[in-house]
C-alpha cells in the first residue's frame, strides 16, 4: 500500500503485547506510518481501549476510516482469561496487590459452572475505580490512587456467552463475549463475590470485535516489517 492508501482510510488489524498501552501501539504505528511515506501528518485512532495488561485485538484506523471508529468501538466483543479465586486486588487484577483473601474450600467445579449463569443476560456492572472513566473531569483512577472514596455508579451491560474452559485449581479460565462498555475486570470481581470468596484477574486477552479477528491481525513488530517492503 502506498502513503494515499493510509491517508485515504484502512483498517488494521494489531495483536497489541503486554505492557503496553492503546495509546502506545497507536502513536508508534503513526510514527511508523508518517515514516515509511514521508507523510507529514495522518490521523490514527483505535475501536477501543486495551489495559497495558491485557493482550489481543486493537482494531486501529488511519485517515478518512477513523470516522467509522465509534461504529466499531459499538460491536460486540469476545475476550478470554484467567480469574484467580480467593484474592482480590484494588483494581481487580494484577495492577495493584492483593488486599483482601477468602477461603475457597466450598468451591467446587459445579459451583463455578453454575454460577457463571448468574451472569449472562443484561445485568448491572459497577465500572473499576481504577479506570479512565471521568467523573467530575478527573478519571477515576486519579481518585483510587490519592486514596480518594468516590461515589460510582453502575451501568447496563449485556453478557450474551459466559464460560468456563479449563479449571486449575483456583485459576479459572473463561471466555466472555459482551456488549461495549463491559469491564472484564469488574467480571472477575463480581464472579469471586458471587462465589462467596474473591477473584481478581490475572490475564486477559481479547479475540474479537464484531467480524474482525485477533488471528487475522499483526504483532506491532510484523506490521513495521510488513510496513518496510510497502508491498
Amino acid at each position: 500500500m502506498t502513503g494515499d492508501d493510509y491517508q485515504a482510510g484502512q483498517v488494521l488489524l494489531i495483536d497489541k503485547p503486554l505492557q503496553w498501552t492503546s495509546f502506545q501501539a497507536v502513536n508508534k504505528l503513526r510514527w511508523e506510518i508518517r515514516q515509511a511515506f514521508n507523510i507529514k501528518k495522518i490521523k490514527v485512532g483505535h475501536a477501543g481501549t486495551l489495559d497495558p495488561l491485557a493482550t489481543g485485538l486493537l482494531v486501529i484506523c488511519t485517515g478518512k476510516m477513523t470516522k467509522q471508529i465509534d461504529s466499531f468501538q459499538g460491536q460486540i466483543k469476545e475476550y478470554t482469561g484467567t480469574i484467580v479465586l480467593g484474592s482480590t486486588t484494588p483494581s481487580y487484577d494484577l495492577e495493584t496487590e492483593i488486599n483482601d483473601t477468602f477461603e475457597t474450600a466450598h468451591i467446587t467445579t459445579q459451583l463455578i459452572h453454575d454460577t457463571t449463569q448468574q451472569f449472562i443476560g443484561e445485568i448491572d456492572q459497577f465500572p473499576p475505580i481504577f479506570s479512565a472513566l471521568k467523573k467530575d473531569g478527573k478519571r477515576l483512577y486519579e481518585y483510587a490512587r490519592a486514596g480518594e472514596t468516590v461515589d460510582i455508579k453502575s451501568r447496563k451491560i449485556t453478557i450474551e456467552q459466559f464460560e468456563i474452559t479449563k479449571i486449575d485449581g483456583l485459576n479459572i479460565d473463561f471466555r466472555a463475549v459482551c456488549s461495549k462498555g463491559t469491564y472484564i475486570r469488574s467480571l472477575a470481581n463480581d464472579f469471586g463475590k458471587a462465589l462467596n470468596s474473591g477473584g481478581h484477574l490475572s490475564a486477559l486477552r481479547r479475540t474479537k470485535i464484531g467480524d474482525f479477528d485477533v488471528k487475522d491481525g499483526l504483532s506491532i513488530d510484523d506490521f513495521i516489517k510488513k510496513l518496510s517492503k510497502k508491498d
